[in-house]
């Protein structure tokens, strides 16, 4: 699949290749390998979380969750391959050691851990039989990732500087208009939605401990990054004034 997507992203090219265009080329190419390579690793994690923290394969809780994860994951990452590759690009650099900032480096290490956690304690807790959690709120938690994916998507669609690190570019203005006129960071936002409906959909009631822990790690970061943002980057002050909340309106 993204195979075709970055052949679809070249063959409008007819003429002799220049050397802008090698250059080009090798971009690209390099941007497909760290996609695909990317997409692969996180898969392989997802299922070596789950199925090996629940010591079997007849999880399915699990299956389905990963569907829907990889589905939405799979659908978001050929819109941004043919729509905004720059934002692409962006957003393959991500984790601790991508971050500039020391403080970033260790929020991020704690959220990686968190994030495994979301995963591996549902699988522990399907293995040893902690939680009865009823089908239909298995669903719901289903129907809640999709819908935490389907916010990020909107942020994307809206704000093409969303990188995976702390950072300024250039050209960088602020959003103001779309989902960041409602809370200052809804892409955190629809994280934690996704978080959430994680435990659910993975039938875990103990799976809320580790989303408690992101959502505190995710509350560091982004404070974090808005007195970043404030010194950095211009009218982001003004920004803060005009939209109050953070996460969720009328709370935070």
């Amino acid at each position: 699949m993204y195979l075709w997507a970055a052949h679809s992203v070249l063959e409008d090219v007819h003429e002799a290749p220049s050397r802008a265009d090698y250059d080009r080329f090798g971009r690209v190419s390099n941007l497909a390998k760290q996609t695909v390579f990317g997409f692969v690793l996180l898969a392989v994690i997802l299922g070596i979380a789950l199925f090996g923290a629940a010591g079997r394969l007849d999880y399915w809780q699990a299956w389905v969750y990963l569907v829907v994860f990889m589905g939405s994951s799979a659908l978001i990452t050929v819109y941004l391959w043919r729509e905004s590759p720059q934002l692409l690009a962006r957003r393959v650099n991500a984790g601790p050691t991508a971050e500039k900032q020391r403080s970033q480096q260790v929020i991020q290490l704690v959220a990686s851990v968190a994030f495994l956690g979301c995963l591996v304690v549902p699988g522990l807790d399907h293995r040893v039989g902690w939680s009865n959690v009823p089908t239909y709120v298995v669903v719901l938690g289903d129907i809640l990732a999709g819908v935490g994916f389907l916010i990020v998507f909107l942020v994307f669609k809206q704000n093409a500087f969303t990188a995976a690190t702390i950072e300024v570019a250039a050209d960088q203005k602020v959003i103001s208009s779309g989902p960041y006129a409602i809370v200052r960071h809804p892409m955190y936002a629809g994280a934690l939605v996704l978080l959430f409906g994680t435990a659910l959909a993975l039938g875990s009631w103990w799976g809320l401990v580790p989303f408690v822990v992101m959502t505190l790690t995710i509350a560091a970061r982004l404070l974090d990054e808005e007195g970043f943002l404030t010194k950095n980057l211009a009218g982001y002050a003004d920004y803060c004034q005009r939209v109050r909340y953070r996460l969720v309106p009328f709370v935070w």
